[in-house]
C-alpha cells in the first residue's frame, strides 16, 4: 500500500491527541484556582459576617437587659438589702407637684414602705423643697398622719437640708419633730397665685380681642381683658381660705411649740436658727445625726421610689409639656410658695 493511500486509524496518535490538552491545561487550572479562591473568600466573608452578627446580637441583648435591670431596680424591696435594725429614709426634693418627682403618690408609696419595714426603727423625711401645690402637700400631710396613727411606736422626723418653705413646711408639720441646720431656710407660711395682663400690649399692637362665653364669669381673670374688681376679690377670698387651712394644719402639727407671733403666718422666711426660736423647728441635725442620736439606728436605708427610664421619658414628653403650657397660659393655680 502506498503512503498516499494511508489513512490514520480512528484512534489516532495518542501523543498528538493529548497535545492540545496539555497546551490548554495551564489555562484551565488557572480558571479553576480562581473560582476556588473566590468561593473560599465568599465562604470566609459569610463566616466573618455571621460571627459579627452573633456578637452584635449578644451586645444588644446585654444592653436591653441592662436597661430593664436599671429600670426596675426601684421596685426592689429595700428590706431585702439588710436584716439589721435601721433608719428608713424618704427624700422629698424639688417642687411639690403632680407632674414632678415630688408628687403625693410617689412620696406616699415610699412612706408606706418605710413604715411597713419590720426592721426600721424610725423614719426620716429629708426635705429640700421650696413648696408647690397645696393639694399635693395636703395629700402627703394626711398620709403621714394616717401612718403615725397606724404605727404609733415608729417615729417620723423631718430633716431639712437647704430649704423647707411653704408646701414643704406643710408636709413637715405632720411629723413628730423637725430638725434643721442653722443656715436652712424655713417658713413661708402663705399662699400665692401668679398671673399677668396683656391689655396694654395688644392695644399698642392693634390686636382685637374676640371672646365668646356662656356663663357670666367664664372669662374670669382673662389675661387679655382688664381685671375686674369682683374677680380680684373672689381670688383674694380663695387665697385667704387656703391660707387659713395652711395655718390650721401648722397649728395642729406644732401645737404649743409655736410662739405667739403673728409674723409666723405672714409668709416670711427665717433661718433654721431663728426657726427653732419661733417653734417652727425642734433642733439641729442632719439625717445621719438624727438616725444615730435620736432614733438610735445609725444604718440608713433609702426607701424613696425612683422613677424608671420609661417614667422619666413619659414625664418629660407629656407632663412637662402640659405643665409648661399651663404656666404659659397662667393656669397653674394657687401655690404654697
Amino acid at each position: 500500500m502506498s503512503d498516499d493511500n494511508w489513512v490514520e486509524p480512528p484512534g489516532g496518535d495518542k501523543s498528538e491527541r493529548n497535545q492540545p490538552s496539555r497546551e490548554r491545561g495551564p489555562d484551565a487550572n488557572w480558571e479553576r484556582d480562581l473560582l476556588n479562591r473566590l468561593a473560599f473568600a465568599s465562604l470566609t466573608e459569610q463566616r466573618r459576617a455571621r460571627r459579627w452578627g452573633i456578637l452584635f446580637k449578644i451586645l444588644i441583648f446585654v444592653y436591653l437587659f441592662g436597661l430593664l435591670f436599671l429600670a426596675r431596680t426601684d421596685q426592689w424591696d429595700a428590706t431585702s438589702v439588710t436584716q439589721h435594725q435601721h433608719t428608713a429614709l424618704v427624700d422629698l426634693s424639688g417642687v411639690i407637684a403632680a407632674g414632678s418627682p415630688a408628687n403625693a403618690d410617689t412620696l406616699a408609696r415610699g412612706l408606706r414602705r418605710a413604715f411597713e419595714a419590720r426592721k426600721s426603727a424610725g423614719v426620716i423625711l429629708r426635705i429640700n423643697s421650696p413648696g408647690g401645690s397645696p393639694v399635693q402637700a395636703a395629700y402627703i400631710n394626711n398620709e403621714i398622719a394616717r401612718l403615725r396613727e397606724q404605727y404609733p411606736d415608729k417615729p417620723i422626723y423631718a430633716v431639712v437640708s437647704d430649704i423647707c418653705a411653704s408646701g414643704g413646711y406643710y408636709v413637715a408639720a405632720a411629723t413628730d419633730k423637725i430638725f434643721v441646720n442653722e443656715s436652712s431656710i424655713i417658713g413661708s407660711i402663705g399662699v400665692r397665685m401668679d398671673s399677668f395682663g396683656f391689655v396694654d400690649a395688644i392695644d399698642k399692637l392693634g390686636i382685637e380681642r374676640r371672646l365668646l362665653t356662656a356663663g357670666e364669669n367664664k372669662a374670669f381673670l382673662d389675661p387679655f381683658l382688664p381685671a375686674r374688681e369682683a374677680d380680684v376679690e373672689h381670688v383674694e377670698a380663695l387665697l385667704d381660705e387656703v391660707h387659713q387651712q395652711f395655718i390650721d394644719t401648722v397649728r395642729k402639727g406644732r401645737g404649743d411649740r409655736l410662739v405667739n407671733d403673728p409674723a409666723i403666718f405672714s409668709g416670711l422666711i427665717w433661718t433654721g436658727a431663728r426657726g427653732v426660736e419661733l417653734g417652727l423647728a425642734d433642733g439641729f441635725g442632719s439625717a445621719g445625726q438624727v438616725a444615730r442620736d435620736v432614733i438610735g439606728a445609725e444604718e440608713i436605708i433609702d426607701y424613696t421610689p425612683r422613677p424608671d427610664f420609661f417614667e422619666r421619658f413619659a414625664r418629660q414628653i407629656g407632663a412637662s409639656l402640659g405643665q409648661s403650657l399651663g404656666t404659659t397660659l397662667g393656669l397653674d393655680g394657687a401655690r404654697l410658695e
